[in-house]
């Protein structure tokens, strides 16, 4: 008998009494686990090798267990300072514990959280209360943690599943195939085999050396596992909007531009946002260290001045509050879309403003939130306005479900609320199509005469701020706006999702 030079290799390197693994095999012959592979499967249909595949779970510490694993899980260390500052025998101030097992950001929520789920204590009216007979030294999840850190395998499938929830492990598949020698390659070993030089293809040195009859040709085994090539295509976050826009675009809108930087003015003042509204602290704004903006309408900065401090038409009162042209011009990441709504609304943007006027935009916007699976610090907003006389809150409603219709989403709801800018407002929810969670997925309203007034608009204008993650994530089913875009993302399912409409 006589086979191909690593079909030959693989065949000696197996066993007629024992499993040997390809990466064994590889590891002997000094081929290619791939190589191995293709040889075992075309032995195998030679009926010279049988070929068995064992599945198992691995699991791989993130980034964040191996800060977990060197530093201790935020609820240990939230234990093990509220111990330190007496919690053991009666509750202390929330905030000095924390203080105390030097958390910050994110660790904070995840301290508090998972705290009392592992019976360590009790948090109530801002102060914490520790159980003094806990063991977080017993903890499953830090053992589970320290395990794979050193190498080990952890079992317990709940604990696994809970580290990944949390982001501290990956779960994969990994799949083992191994070899063994059936009877008839036995009885051809012992008569003899020999090698047999192959090729995978006729050049014109083998036909004009006629040595082509001398070799054997690779078989081309459509069923031969190889490397995945992953082509490369459309962020499934910018196909959506892309839908977005056409769908926009077909029911009449025109789309807006305009900068990612701009002054409070356009972003907050001419939205009627009081000066001293918490939104507009550092807490949740990103200023930035520039000259402030200089080319804004004088005019238009008194009739907005006059709007904030004496309120707008015959039943305004303002807020009474201060107000800075100041602050006014500085200028930050907008935290919302609607300062291009502004802009153009204005006529400022070159804007056609002769009724009825339908514009939008999908833009990033920025907010100093906390990451969570539905926050992000950037993302993406579906900004919208209509100018018409005699809007209602039916036209309003009307139009939305007429948008996510596009989408395949029949069951939007509506939520009163209230906004500084808007009136009436609403927020809308839909349901996750995997979790069944509910989720709010943009708000909405009729602009207020102060905000339309100082902008010479003398009809009314509705207006809207859609999140197009979280629409994404309705038409994709991801659980996490994580999963679409940051370091978190999840590389396969961008990989294979589908917008669906």
């Amino acid at each position: 008998m006589r086979l191909p030079e690593r079909q030959l290799a693989v065949l000696e390197a197996a066993s007629a009494t024992d499993e040997r693994t390809m990466d064994e095999i590889a590891a002997e012959t000094g081929l290619k686990p791939e190589t191995v592979t293709g040889a075992a499967f075309d032995l195998r249909d030679e009926g010279l090798l049988t070929v068995t595949e064992t599945t198992t779970e691995v699991a791989e510490l993130t980034e964040e267990g191996r800060e977990y694993v060197a530093e201790g899980l935020p609820e240990t260390r939230l234990y093990r300072a509220a111990v330190d500052a007496g919690a053991a025998d009666e509750a202390v101030s929330m905030g000095e514990v924390i203080g105390r097992a030097d958390l910050a950001g994110p660790e904070v929520d995840i301290a508090l959280a998972n705290l009392p789920r592992k019976g360590f204590g009790t948090i109530d009216s801002g102060e914490l209360a520790v159980d003094p007979d806990a063991d977080p030294d017993a903890d499953p999840e830090a053992a589970a943690l320290e395990t794979l850190a050193d190498g080990g395998r952890v079992d317990d499938a709940s604990v696994l599943d809970r580290l990944a929830s949390r982001g501290l492990v990956d779960l994969a598949e990994h799949t083992t195939r191994a070899v063994m020698l059936t009877d008839a390659a036995v009885d051809a070993l012992m008569e003899g085999v020999e090698a047999a030089e192959t090729v995978g293809q006729v050049t014109p040195d083998l036909l004009a050396s006629g040595t082509w009859a001398d070799v054997e040709f690779a078989e081309y085994n459509v069923e031969a596992d190889a490397p995945a090539v992953e082509g490369g295509r459309k962020h499934v976050l910018r196909r959506t909007a892309d839908r977005v826009k056409d769908v926009l675009v077909g029911m009449g809108f025109q789309e807006m531009e305009g900068p990612h930087a701009d002054s409070d003015f356009w972003i907050n003042d001419c939205l009627f946002m009081p000066q001293d509204h918490p939104a507009r602290t550092h807490w949740d704004r990103f200023a930035l260290d520039v000259e402030p903006m200089a080319e804004i309408p004088e005019a238009l900065i008194d009739r907005v001045e006059t709007a904030h401090r004496d309120g707008w038409g015959e039943d305004g009162d303002g807020y009474h509050s201060p107000w800075s042209e100041e602050f006014a011009r500085e200028v930050a990441l907008r935290g919302h879309t609607t300062s291009l709504s502004m802009r153009y609304l204005s006529g400022y943007a070159g804007a056609e403003l002769e009724p009825p006027q339908r514009y939008f935009s999908v833009e990033k916007v920025y907010r100093n939130d906390t990451l969570d699976p539905t926050h992000l610090l950037e993302f993406f907003q579906i900004e919208g306005w209509v100018m018409a006389e005699d809007l209602s809150v039916r036209d309003l409603m009307g139009t939305f479900e007429e948008f996510y219709r596009q989408f395949g989403i029949t069951d939007i709801r509506f939520k009163p609320h209230y906004n500084p800018y808007t009136e009436p407002s609403f927020e809308l929810f839909g349901d996750h199509p995997e979790t069944g969670e509910e989720i709010e997925i943009g708000n909405s309203g009729i602009f207020r005469e102060e905000v339309t007034g100082p902008l010479g608009v003398d009809c009314d204008v509705m207006a809207w701020g859609l999140a197009l993650e979280r629409l994404a994530m309705l038409t994709t089913g991801a659980e996490d706006i994580r999963d679409l875009h940051g370091t978190l993302a999840d590389i396969d399912f961008l990989r294979n999702a589908e917008v669906s409409y």
